[in-house]
């Protein structure tokens, strides 16, 4: 029966994966997930996150944010969740017509347990805008730290870098 289990685990993982429409690019990792049933619970909830971003849904996205979000960017600095949605707010609003969409790099999500809290995610990320005509896209790095409460995953922490 664990065998059974474990394989349905890794078909929703890829299910997920291709589903969420993560298509920009891909990385070949040896990760392998520690836990299969909690990397698939926080993959879905990261493209459902995203799913939100990409549909500029500021209400659906925020809602996977805890209010005591501590947002760490290394070009914007430290936000909390007010000031990050304000941010969010602002970039839907001036990205209106562009394109805006945010993607998981294939490979890189790679889920940790944070024993009596939730779990730790690392992945890469592409942002895709139009601008002068052209996509205008990079690629950054991030981690986020979920915690699991009555009301689902929330992300408590997030580090955003290489930008």
């Amino acid at each position: 029966m664990d065998r059974i289990k474990r394989l349905v685990i890794m078909l929703l993982i890829l299910i997920t994966a291709v589903l969420s429409g993560y298509s920009q690019g891909t990385i070949t990792s040896k990760y392998t997930p520690v836990d299969p049933e909690l990397y698939a619970e926080i993959t879905r909830a990261d493209s459902l996150m995203f799913a939100a971003f990409n549909a500029h849904d500021l209400d659906g996205l925020m809602a996977y944010f805890d209010e005591g979000l501590e947002f760490f960017h290394d070009k914007g600095g430290l936000s909390d969740y007010r000031q990050t949605k304000e941010g969010f707010s602002a970039l839907f609003r001036n990205n209106q017509h562009t394109g805006l969409r945010r993607d998981l790099v294939v490979g890189t999500m790679e889920v940790y347990p944070i024993n009596n809290y939730g779990a730790v995610a690392t992945s890469q990320h592409r942002f895709c805008h139009r601008e002068g005509g052209k996509m205008d896209c990079g690629t950054f790095k991030n981690i986020m730290i979920w915690k699991k409460g009555n009301n689902g995953w929330k992300v408590t922490r997030v580090i955003s870098y290489d930008h």
